[in-house]
């Protein structure tokens, strides 16, 4: 627990003082097409702050999947819906740590919509819904059937479940939990 409360507090900083890598950025552009690269550069400097690296750290694994890169690259758009500001995100991290269950309620989407939700609330659903907005998006920026299962998924990996260990699903979901 007190590796993961560490890894939040980075996390929150390097929102907060991002400043994105030049090469990897390069190397972020030669791997997406321009329909992508454009979702890509619509994100807060932060998400792409941290696309690139879960990029950084599958390419230093040797895990050079096209699908796998551009998924890691491109898995959180669905955060363009509503853009967060620091201080909601950590009480997103705080909540789904602490109530998961609470975060999970807050986290649907109400009839008729979500367009007069106050922005707390607003952030909750963009945790929960983001991974099927985000495939949606990708996939009218042309990315392959797998990528878009992939972004679909990022959230779902269960480790140690059949075949989870060698699955490109559950790589992604290891570099974007940092573990």
């Amino acid at each position: 627990m007190h590796v993961r409360i560490l890894y939040r507090v980075r996390q929150f900083w390097r929102t907060v003082f991002v400043k994105n890598d030049e090469q990897l950025l390069r190397q972020a552009h030669a791997s997406l097409t321009t329909a992508q690269w454009e979702l890509f550069s619509q994100l807060q400097p932060a998400d792409q702050g941290h696309a690139l690296q879960l990029y950084r750290k599958l390419t230093e694994n040797g895990e050079y999947q096209p699908d796998l890169l551009v998924a890691a690259l491109l898995h959180d758009v669905g955060k363009l819906r509503y853009p967060m500001n620091p201080l909601e995100r950590a009480a997103v991290v705080v909540v789904k740590t602490i109530r998961p269950a609470l975060a999970a309620k807050w986290g649907e989407i109400p009839s008729p919509g979500w367009d007069d939700l106050p922005g707390w609330r607003k952030a909750f659903i963009l945790s929960r819904q983001h991974p099927a907005w985000g495939a949606v998006l990708a996939s009218q920026a042309g990315v392959s059937p797998q990528a878009e299962e992939l972004i679909r998924q990022h959230h779902s990996a269960v480790p140690g479940s059949d075949g989870w260990d060698t699955s490109l699903q559950y790589k992604l979901w290891l570099v974007d939990n940092d573990y």
